[in-house]
């Protein structure tokens, strides 16, 4: 399965807290932070549910 890198670019202050919940779900805490995922449908949703505070770019 392909590996996907999920860096949180935006705050999430001032978000509605079922965004917040969701950021942290894939892992992110603070600005700038990077999680490495498995590319599953389940964490797509996830990403596009917030994609306007993260960037996603494929793992080496």
């Amino acid at each position: 399965m392909a590996k996907i890198k999920v860096t949180l670019v935006k705050s999430t202050a001032g978000r509605v807290q079922s965004v917040k919940d969701t950021v942290a779900a894939l892992g992110l805490t603070k600005i700038r932070t990077s999680n490495v995922l498995e590319n599953t449908p389940t964490t797509m949703g996830q990403i596009n549910k917030v994609k306007n505070l993260v960037k996603v770019e494929d793992a080496e």
